[in-house]
């Protein structure tokens, strides 16, 4: 394979196509929120239908990346990548040309999908075109790319929605897309994992579980709690995901084993990730439109004020990894996270209809190292939590759990602001926003709680049993 990878063009090739096709699907995560007034003012809908254009995309992006790593493994991750890629870029030209909003919240959803078989692809392709002296560097460069898509998400689509249009920050991947498509059919070569089955059952109980509990939420504040569709999707959902515990604890070839979770390390971490990216997420759906919608920013300037939250780590990240080397990575990860809810308090104490950005600046800038110093180590903890054959089930499995808290994020801080308040005036948004910051800030004072609870690095690395950490996937965030 090493033969045929340098013949079509090498590690080189392999760098610039899996850096910019992860480039585009990270971007996409949060570059929609500074045009959501934009969207709402132009396709009309209420709350619930902008929570939908958002959460469409993370909600079929988790349940389906592990899936779409399995379906590489099986069918060829060259092909998978590419057939992904085309559904993405696909999906992002029917985003941009929706009439309707209904029609944008099913484009985001088949981009989702798309992203969910192209992203963990990109690693398996990248990891097979370079040699292993050099995967550090091709790994450091590929993940500085994403972070950089995370970073400037806000800015990008702010920029777009504003000198031109939002349907631009869709159109941005079609070029992209078709430039990389005929580069990946001539410059990757072709692999293929271990050929387990496809775990279709799993898959099916975790989405069905997962889309119950998101339509819920969504549509509770709207439907009401006791409205029979509203109900019946918690209920069931939480029936589904309780089906696929049960169902991945004596599977012979699950999409999640559970036995993984019997470390406590594992447990932890995973934990931490999925109430960080709850309450993060869900934050940052509803600031974005604050800064527009109440303080009076431009899509531009709303997306330049987030920055010292968005683009912090890109700074801290160095330090936080040495101090994660030096001291361990469980020190390091609860202190962002402590950080990460001080700043979301801060934020929730200093809004008002008319805040300066010098009162909100602190906040901003609190949460941005508190991110920062929770995404550098993050990484190693999940990888030293497992043995080194289980690496990429639990990058995988730790990716899947962040989205999925991003979806949760906004559906569940999304109805504590409609139950508060709503859309009908500055001081009205300011009201429902408030409470769902101190949820936010709250739920990821939790996540720090859960990582005090990962043993320390040489009893987790002992227990575990391994070597150096394979690459793990980050799709939302650095």
């Amino acid at each position: 394979m090493s033969q045929q990878t340098a013949r079509r063009g090498g590690a080189a090739w392999a760098l610039v196509i899996t850096s910019v096709a992860g480039f585009m699907a990270a971007l996409d995560n949060l570059v929609v929120t500074t045009a959501l007034p934009s969207i709402r003012e132009d396709l009309g809908g209420g709350l619930h239908d902008l929570e939908w254009t958002v959460s469409a995309y993370t909600l079929t992006f988790a349940v389906l990346l592990m899936f779409g790593a399995a379906l590489g493994d099986r069918f060829g991750r060259r092909r998978l990548f590419i057939a992904g890629l085309a559904v993405f870029t696909g999906a992002s030209a029917a985003a941009a040309m929706a009439p309707g909003i209904d029609s944008l919240i099913a484009a985001r959803a088949v981009q989702g999908a798309g992203a969910a078989v192209m992203m963990p692809l990109t690693l398996t392709l990248l990891t097979a075109a370079v040699p292993v002296a050099k995967r550090g560097m091709a790994y450091g460069i590929w993940g500085a790319v994403n972070g950089l898509a995370v970073a400037s998400g806000p800015l990008v689509g702010g920029t777009l929605t504003e000198h031109i249009s939002w349907q631009w920050i869709f159109w941005l991947n079609v070029p992209l897309g078709l430039a990389l498509l005929p580069l990946a059919r001539l410059r990757l070569a072709e692999s293929h994992g271990t050929g387990a089955p496809l775990d279709v059952p799993g898959t099916l109980l975790a989405s069905g579980g997962l889309f119950g509990i998101v339509y819920g939420l969504v549509r509770g504040p709207a439907d009401g709690w006791t409205s029979f569709l509203v109900l019946t999707g918690l209920f069931a959902g939480g029936a589904l995901l309780v089906g696929f515990i049960l169902y991945s604890t004596w599977a012979r070839n699950p999409m999640l084993p559970m036995r993984l979770f019997r470390s406590r390390a594992f447990s932890g971490i995973n934990a931490a990730s999925l109430l960080m990216f709850l309450g993060m997420f869900g934050s940052i759906f509803l600031l974005s439109q604050y800064m527009q919608g109440v303080l009076g920013y431009s899509p531009t300037e709303a997306g330049l004020r987030m920055l010292p939250w968005t683009g912090m780590p890109m700074l801290v990240a160095p330090i936080a990894g040495i101090l994660a080397d030096r001291i361990g990575g469980r020190p390091v990860v609860a202190a962002g996270l402590f950080l990460q809810a001080l700043g979301l308090g801060y934020m929730a104490v200093v809004a008002t209809a008319d805040a300066s950005y010098v009162s909100q600046l602190p906040a901003l800038i609190v949460s941005g190292v508190g991110m920062a110093l929770f995404f550098a180590p993050a990484s190693h903890l999940v990888m030293s939590s497992v043995r080194p054959s289980e690496q990429g089930i639990a990058s995988g499995a730790n990716n899947a759990l962040r989205e999925v808290g991003g979806a949760l994020g906004i559906a569940v801080m999304g109805s504590i602001f409609a139950a508060q308040g709503g859309y009908e005036t500055g001081q009205t948004f300011v009201d429902g926003m408030r409470p769902a910051l101190v949820t936010g800030s709250a739920v990821v004072a939790l996540a720090g709680v859960a990582a005090l609870l990962i043993p320390t690095r040489r009893r987790t690395e002992r227990q575990a049993g391994t070597a150096e950490p394979a690459p793990v996937l980050e799709t939302a965030a650095h």
